[in-house]
């Protein structure tokens, strides 16, 4: 599936992975490939992009998560690498 993660300021992550573990404003949720449509706001937390077996962590709060297709979009207010 295709990843992209941003904030208001950048992009901070663009490309493929195989699963995504973000924390939605009532705890965690799990995205893996063909995964059904979805939206839900974020909490404050870390982002996981696993790639493999390799993961890309990201400190997110506030913005929302979207599934689509096979397409995941993070728009978070604040994104740091963690």
């Amino acid at each position: 599936m295709h990843v992209t993660v941003v904030s208001p300021e950048r992009g901070v992550f663009d490309g493929a992975a195989d699963a995504v573990v973000a924390p939605a404003f009532d705890g965690q949720v799990g995205i893996l490939p063909r995964h059904a449509p979805f939206l839900t706001l974020l909490g404050a937390g870390v982002l996981r992009v696993r790639q493999g077996s390799t993961s890309s962590r990201f400190q997110v709060a506030g913005g929302f998560l979207q599934v689509v297709g096979d397409a995941v979009r993070v728009v978070a207010d604040r994104v740091e690498a963690a």
